[in-house]
C-alpha cells in the first residue's frame, strides 16, 4: 500500500479549524456575524416614514452589540436601501441587500412595498420584518415563514378606533381611505368596527394617493353632512384636512389613523396657524415604552417623529434572539425560532437578559418595547398596544391614552 502524503503544517492547522468549525460548540464561532439590512423610505412622498424606522434599526444593532453582539460577535452596520415609494426602486434596494448577503431586512415601511420586495426577500432564504407593514391580508397573500412583523394588523386597529369615535358620541361617519393595501385593509375593518358599535357609515371611498388635487374627496365627504370624518391617508391626508376645514367641517369631527400620527401636523395644514387642528384624533400602535423613547431620542438628537420606531426595534431584538436561540446567524437555521422566542417562557424585557436566560438553557418570552408580541404561525402580533392621540393647545401633539387588545 503507497504511503500517504504528509500534510503541511498550513494544511494540519486549516483542518482542525474546519473540523472544530463542523462540531460546532454552541457559542457562535462556527456562524458569520448576523448581518441586518434595511429598505425604508429615504426619499419619495412616505420619506416622513424614515428617520424614526432608521434611527430605531441603527440603535437595536448599537443596544446589541452594547451587550455583546449576537453570539459574541459584533453585528456588522446596517446596510441600506431606500425603498422610495416606488415598487421597482423598492425591488433593486432589496436586490441589492440580497446580493451582499444579509441575514435580515427590516422593512419595507409601507405594506405596497413589502409586496413588491417579499418574494425577492424571502425566496432568498432571508428574513424580513415590517414594524410597519398594518394591511390584514398580507400575511395570508404571501404566506412565508421568512417574514413576519411587528406591526399589528388594522384588523387590530379599526376596533380602537371605532370605540374611541362611539365613545364620543358620534353615530354616523364618512370614510375617506387611500386606495393601496393599507388604506382599504384599514377602512374596511373600521366600517365593520364602526357597524359593530351601532355605528352608520354613510360613505366609504377611496381615492387616489397620487391625484394632484383632492377637491372632489372634499365635497363628497362635506356633502354627507356626517358627524365624523375618518381619513385613512398618509401625507396627502393635510390637503383633504385643508379642505374640510375649510367646507365647514370642524376639527373635532376628524379622526386619523397611524399615517396622520405625525408631531407636526397642525403647522403642515396651516403654518402660521398650527391650532386650527386642535380636538383632531386618532389612533396608532403605540410609540412604545417611556424609557424607550427617551433612550432612543438621545441616540439620535434630531429625531422628531416617533412612528413605528418601536416595532422596528423590536424587529431587529427578534431576530437577534432568534439566531442565539438557534446558535446560528444561518436564517435557514434561525427562522424556526423567531416565534418561540416571543411566547411561552420567562418573560424579559432586554437583548441582555433574554440573550442570558437562553443561555442558562431557559425558554423566553421577549416583552417589546411596543407591547407585548406573541408571535403567530402567519408571522403576525396576536397583541397589541395602541396610542389614541390628539392635537390641543395650539396644535400640540399629546398621547391621550394607550390600549392592549385583544
Amino acid at each position: 500500500m503507497p504511503g500517504k502524503k504528509p500534510l503541511s503544517l498550513a494544511a494540519a492547522a486549516a483542518a482542525i479549524t474546519l473540523g472544530a468549525a463542523a462540531c460546532g460548540n454552541g457559542d457562535g464561532a462556527d456562524s458569520e456575524a448576523l448581518q441586518f439590512g434595511y429598505v425604508f423610505p429615504e426619499t419619495g412622498d412616505l420619506s416622513h416614514l424614515g428617520p424614526p424606522q432608521v434611527s430605531a434599526a441603527k440603535f437595536a444593532l448599537h443596544t446589541i452589540n452594547e451587550a455583546g453582539g449576537v453570539l459574541d460577535q459584533e453585528v456588522p452596520a446596517i446596510l441600506t436601501g431606500d425603498e422610495a415609494n416606488d415598487a421597482a426602486q423598492a425591488n433593486d434596494a432589496a436586490q441589492r441587500l440580497i446580493d451582499n448577503d444579509v441575514d435580515v431586512v427590516l422593512g419595507a415601511a409601507s405594506s405596497s412595498m413589502t409586496l413588491a420586495i417579499i418574494d425577492t426577500v424571502t425566496g432568498a432564504d432571508t428574513v424580513q420584518c415590517s414594524g410597519s407593514n398594518t394591511a390584514p391580508g398580507l400575511t395570508e397573500e404571501k404566506p412565508t415563514e421568512y417574514y413576519y412583523r411587528t406591526a399589528p394588523s388594522d384588523l387590530l386597529q379599526g376596533p380602537v378606533l371605532a370605540q374611541k369615535v362611539a365613545s364620543d358620541g358620534h353615530q354616523n361617519v364618512a370614510i375617506a381611505y387611500r386606495a393601496d393595501d393599507y388604506g382599504e385593509g384599514l377602512a374596511n375593518a373600521a366600517a365593520q368596527a364602526m357597524k359593530d358599535n351601532g355605528i352608520e357609515v354613510k360613505y366609504k371611498e377611496g381615492y387616489d394617493p397620487n391625484a394632484p388635487n383632492f377637491d372632489s374627496v372634499v365635497t363628497e365627504i362635506a356633502n354627507q353632512e356626517t358627524d365624523a370624518v375618518i381619513m385613512v391617508s398618509f401625507e396627502e391626508g393635510v390637503q383633504i384636512i385643508t379642505g374640510l376645514l375649510e367646507s365647514g367641517v370642524d376639527a373635532d369631527q376628524m379622526y386619523g389613523t397611524d399615517g396622520l400620527n405625525d408631531e407636526t401636523l397642525g403647522s403642515s395644514v396651516d403654518s402660521d396657524n398650527p391650532g386650527i387642528i386642535d380636538g383632531f384624533q386618532g389612533t396608532a400602535p403605540d410609540v412604545g415604552e417611556a424609557g424607550f423613547v427617551k433612550d432612543l431620542q438621545a441616540f439620535d438628537e434630531d429625531l422628531e417623529l416617533l412612528q413605528f420606531s418601536s416595532q422596528v426595534y423590536d424587529c431587529a431584538i427578534v431576530a437577534a434572539l432568534a439566531a442565539e436561540q438557534a446558535e446560528s446567524t444561518d436564517p435557514t437555521v434561525f427562522v424556526k425560532e423567531l416565534a418561540p422566542v416571543t411566547q411561552d417562557g420567562e418573560k424579559c424585557t432586554t437583548f441582555a437578559q433574554c440573550r442570558d436566560l437562553i443561555r442558562e438553557g431557559k425558554d423566553i418570552d421577549y416583552e417589546g418595547v411596543s407591547g407585548p408580541i406573541n408571535l403567530d404561525e402567519k408571522g403576525d402580533v396576536s397583541q397589541a398596544t395602541f396610542q389614541v392621540y390628539g392635537f390641543e393647545d395650539g396644535g400640540k401633539h399629546v398621547r391621550q391614552e394607550s390600549i392592549t387588545v385583544p
